[in-house]
């Protein structure tokens, strides 16, 4: 491989053009210790949702059941969906059809703003996305409310915010809190996620998606 283009594809699966979202103040979560499989108790109540992995990107995916009383009204803009994925990018190259060099380098070296990509899946990820890395985990029902709250508060919700088409015809691309640079992405943001949940993950440092998929596995 020519050394520019490995340089690329290097930044690319490192990076993808991804960023975490603070929380946002004045919500509360609710207080849950952090815990593996193996904490398990028998006969103790457990909520289950997934993370999903192409390789250098990841998303968090909650089923419709569990989010029937959901704060987050995005979701009804998909009313035939089964599962919903939430992932966060950079808001001029997550969207672009065309991710060019150029628009890689901005993303990576300037602060940028970012976007939310939620996806309405049709049928379970596993089905969707048969060629990603699909793991299954299990929180207890705190742990599942601070994660909805995680995402909730990922939404940049003002009078200007509007959404775009997203990468399938079954998503769409929102405004969301935060800002990308090198040290924050995508992957980042969804360890953030799992960590407010209370699995024990390493949130500083984790940039490329395998570095969160080895934990979780």
């Amino acid at each position: 491989m020519h050394c520019v283009s490995g340089i690329i594809a290097a930044v690319l699966l490192a990076l993808c053009a991804g960023c975490q979202t603070p929380q946002a103040p004045g919500k509360a979560r609710l207080p849950v210790a952090q815990w593996t499989a193996e904490d398990r108790t028998p006969g103790v109540s457990v909520r289950s949702f997934y993370v999903v992995s192409n390789g250098w990107h990841t998303g968090i995916v909650l089923g419709r059941s569990d989010l029937a009383d959901s704060v987050i009204f995005e979701i009804h803009d998909f009313p035939m969906a089964e599962y919903f994925e939430f992932s966060w990018g950079d808001a001029r190259y997550f969207p672009s059809p065309d991710k060019g060099l150029g628009v890689a380098m901005s993303a990576l070296f300037a602060p940028t703003p970012a976007v939310i990509h939620v996806a309405g899946l049709p049928a379970h990820p596993r089905e969707v996305f048969p060629g990603a890395e699909t793991v299954e985990l299990q929180v207890t029902p705190e742990g599942f409310q601070n994660l909805v709250t995680y995402l909730d508060d990922t939404f940049k919700r003002d009078a200007a915010a509007s959404s775009i088409p997203g990468l399938y015809p079954f998503s769409r691309f929102y405004p969301a809190k935060g800002r990308f640079h090198m040290f924050n992405t995508c992957n980042t943001w969804t360890a953030r996620g799992l960590a407010a949940a209370g699995i024990r993950v390493t949130v500083s440092g984790t940039l490329q998606a395998e570095e969160l998929m080895t934990q979780l596995r």
